[in-house]
């Protein structure tokens, strides 16, 4: 992992301390294989009392880790933006190579015969790789809202569950997003939303929702570092009614904990043996895929033959 100065720096004690608390925390996330954007490392340091929670330390918190990446003692592949990325199409240097490729990337639906037809949705952008990995791992897509889910969106998701329930299949959105005014009413919002669209092309139509996160039980067990809620948000006072005037990110959360709330409520629908039988079928393709591969030369001959 490249840790490379550009610009040398003499920090203060204190800033050095904090740099090492930082490097202790990217360990932590790159032992699980993951990366961190800045505000869940600042979230980690705030819950761990190293530094307070508040708008200034978060600023301090990014010029520390810029000059501390310019100088070589911060790994510049441990922190992401993942709102920025190049975009590309993919390359092989020979027939084999994309073979491979696709032996990896060869997937069944296993879902196709499942009664509920899931999706995790999640509030921020900058949570979709942790999202990915869970969701990922059991054949469900994911989707970042990114605050309120644009109406193209919502309506291609509509028109995408409408789908699915003629099929015979139940709609099903898991969503995660802030303890906050507006991150509680996104919830409404979306089902709302999708069953207006649902309902137009078929009356009796809904989707299943459940907000796993971040729920007022996951606030009291795992301790979030709190934030002032916005007063000038609309839905203040009907929040602060409920809830008090404190609120809570979800980027707070252990990736850990992420991840299992995931997988729990995807596995509390699942119907194992019908997706076993798919996942082994998926596998049989997946070695014959591999096969072909490890034989290019041979199919090559056989062609030309």
């Amino acid at each position: 992992m490249p840790k490379i100065c550009y610009i040398s720096n003499n920090f203060q004690p204190k800033s050095q301390a904090l740099i090492v608390w930082c490097n202790k925390i990217i360990a932590e996330y790159t032992k699980q294989g993951l990366k961190l954007t800045l505000r869940q490392l600042y979230y980690q340091l705030v819950s761990r009392d190293v530094i307070p929670n508040k708008q200034a330390s978060y600023n301090n918190l990014g010029n520390l880790v810029n000059d501390a990446r310019l100088a070589g003692l911060i790994d510049w592949d441990a922190i992401e933006d993942r709102t920025r990325a190049l975009r590309t199409i993919s390359h092989w240097d020979t027939p084999e190579d994309i073979l491979y490729s696709c032996e990896q990337s060869f997937r069944l639906d296993k879902w196709k015969d499942q009664k509920y037809r899931c999706e995790v949705w999640v509030e921020k952008e900058a949570l979709a790789g942790v999202i990915a990995r869970a969701a990922n791992s059991l054949d469900v897509p994911y989707f970042s809202c990114r605050g309120y889910t644009s109406q193209s969106e919502m309506w291609a998701a509509g028109m995408r569950f409408v789908k699915y329930f003629r099929e015979g299949q139940q709609p099903y959105i898991i969503h995660l997003g802030d303890h906050d005014p507006s991150g509680i009413d996104m919830s409404r919002d979306i089902e709302e939303r999708i069953n207006m669209f649902m309902r137009r092309h078929i009356p009796s139509s809904n989707v299943t929702f459940k907000r796993i996160a971040l729920n007022m039980d996951q606030v009291r067990k795992h301790e979030p570092p709190p934030n002032p809620a916005k007063s000038t948000d609309t839905r203040f006072q009907a929040y602060a009614d409920e809830f008090g005037d404190e609120s809570w990110e979800l980027d707070a959360l252990e990736p850990t904990i992420l991840d299992t709330l995931i997988k729990d409520a995807i596995n509390e629908v699942i119907e194992q043996d019908k997706y076993e039988v798919l996942q082994e079928e998926e596998n049989e393709h997946r070695s014959t895929l591999k096969q072909v591969a490890d034989r290019w030369n041979e199919v090559v001959d056989f062609i030309n033959d």
